[in-house]
């Protein structure tokens, strides 16, 4: 597997749990720190620390340390991957619909002629 396909992996891994597209999602209005991100989960900051991690390994967010405040942000440069990947594929769709679209009007213009 090359590095490309390695690192779309770990990324649509890393949003494949709700947890941590939802701090995606808050993320995406500004930075917070990590107990403003956690407060909507119902669950420990050990385990929630557990998604930030996995979210700065896959390079989609950073965090930062000010004084005892953790402030996370998105890493807006990693997504362009994601995009780019998105892109790829619903080119090769849409090309495959135009074809499929192109197929069907030519079968019904050659039923609808008279013989």
């Amino acid at each position: 597997m090359d590095y490309y396909s390695h690192q779309l992996d770990s990324i649509f891994l890393a949003l494949a749990d709700p947890t941590r597209r939802a701090v995606i999602g808050r993320l995406g209005t500004g930075p917070a720190s990590i107990s403003d991100l956690a407060k909507p989960f119902d669950m420990a900051l050990p385990s929630f620390m557990k998604h930030i991690r996995l979210l700065e390994e896959t390079g989609l967010i950073e965090t930062k340390k000010q004084g005892r405040v953790r402030t996370c942000t998105l890493e807006k440069p990693r997504f362009a991957m994601v995009e780019g990947w998105l892109s790829a594929q619903r080119a090769i769709w849409e090309a495959r619909t135009d074809r499929l679209e192109a197929f069907v009007t030519a079968t019904q213009s050659k039923e609808e002629k008279p013989q």
